[in-house]
Formats: C-alpha cells, structure tokens, sequence
C-alpha cells in the first residue's frame, strides 16, 4: 500500500472516483461533440454553411478539446448572426419584425425568410426556411450555447485543463499520475470536489444544449420524410 493511503486512508475510494468523473466528463464531452456535428451538418446542408466538423482528438489534453468545440461552437452562433444580418439587410422593418414575433403564426415566418434564401441563393427551401426561424426564434439555443462556451472555457483553464484524453486503459497508478499530474495525492479530496463542481455544471449545460439541437435536427427530420 502506498504511503499516502496509510496517511489519508480515503484515498484508495477517492482514487477510484477520481477515474469515474474522468470518464464522465468525456462521456459528455463526446456526446457534445457528436450533437454539435449533427447541428453543423444541417447548416451546411440546408443554408450553406462551410463549417467543418469536428472530432476528440484523444492524443489532446482536456483543454486542447474544449477548444475544438468551443471555435465551431463560436463559428455557429457567427452563422446565426449572419441569417438575423442578411435577414435585416432584404426585408422591411415591418417583416423583419415579425420573424420576431411570437404571436405571428410559425408558417408565415418561414414564407417571409424563404423569400429572403430565394435572393440570396436564387432558390430556396422550405426546410432552410424552417430551419432560419428555428435557430432566429431560438433564444434556448442561444443561450445554451454561451453558457456551454463559458463552461468549457472555465474547465479548460482548470486543473482538469492539462489532463489528456486517452487514459483508458492504462493501469490506475499511470491514470491518477496523468489526472493528478504535480498535485500532491494527499490532495485527492480537493481534485475530486473540483471535478464534481465542473461536472454537474458540465452535464447541466450539455444536456439543454443537447435538448435545444434536437429539437432543431428533429424538425428537419420530418421535414424531409
């Protein structure tokens, strides 16, 4: 037995939860990045977006993923931004206001920013219509995305930034040295209470960003059966 768990006899359960939140925390990252290409691949296909999906790169830190997704998390709202622009800069201010009004029937909205596609792409769909009004009228994806952003941000600038991602398989003494790199292990409790705060806020924030993607790729969905 190690010396540090003879002196701190939780240690041994601390280290085995230490792994565990590891492992959770990129579950959520994947599955964040598996929703943001599903988003991506819609905007690409139905608005002509160019973004270039996006993978975990398992031979990169924590910090250096977080990165990836937070740029084509960025490159995101930026289209978003350009479909409000192009849709200000075509239409009167009186159409323009209704794409925003919640009390102007949804199908009206799409027949207004399907004239608006038509000028600029010189024909356009129904489906990219939709979707425009969904991400335009969306103020829960919006908001899912920053806070998302700001998540990611502050786990990237953590302790847990440096962490690589490729630690399965290796024994539990080379996992916990490349979670706790130059920390003390009698430092563990404060290692997992840090993993278990970015966590919850972690898993709260992907699963409404999550939430507010499906309900967009699901629209699509139906839209073309």
């Amino acid at each position: 037995m190690a010396l540090s768990d003879l002196l701190y006899p939780d240690n041994p359960k601390r280290k085995q939860e230490l792994i565990h939140l590891h492992q959770e925390l990129l579950d959520c990252m994947s599955t964040n990045f598996h929703a943001t290409n599903e988003l991506v691949g819609v905007l690409n296909e139905h608005l002509g977006s160019t973004i270039t999906p996006i993978e975990m790169r398992e031979s990169s830190t924590v910090k250096e993923n977080c990165e990836i997704i937070i740029q084509v998390m960025s490159e995101i709202q930026h289209q978003v931004q350009k479909i409000d622009s192009d849709m200000k800069d075509k239409l009167e201010p009186v159409l323009y206001q209704k794409l925003y009004d919640i009390k102007e029937p949804e199908l009206e909205k799409i027949a207004i920013a399907q004239r608006v596609f038509s000028i600029i792409f010189g024909e356009a769909t129904s489906t990219a219509a939709m979707v425009a009004i969904k991400l335009l009228g969306s103020d829960h994806l919006t908001l899912t995305v920053s806070k998302l952003i700001g998540v990611l941000a502050q786990i990237g600038a953590s302790v847990l930034g440096g962490v690589s991602i490729t630690i399965i398989g290796l024994g539990l003494e080379m996992i916990l040295h490349a979670i706790l790199g130059a920390v003390e292990r009698s430092q563990l409790l404060t290692a997992v209470r840090s993993y278990e705060k970015h966590l919850a806020e972690f898993k709260a924030a992907s699963e409404k960003y999550q939430r507010a993607i499906h309900e967009v790729t699901s629209l699509v969905r139906q839209q073309v059966q």
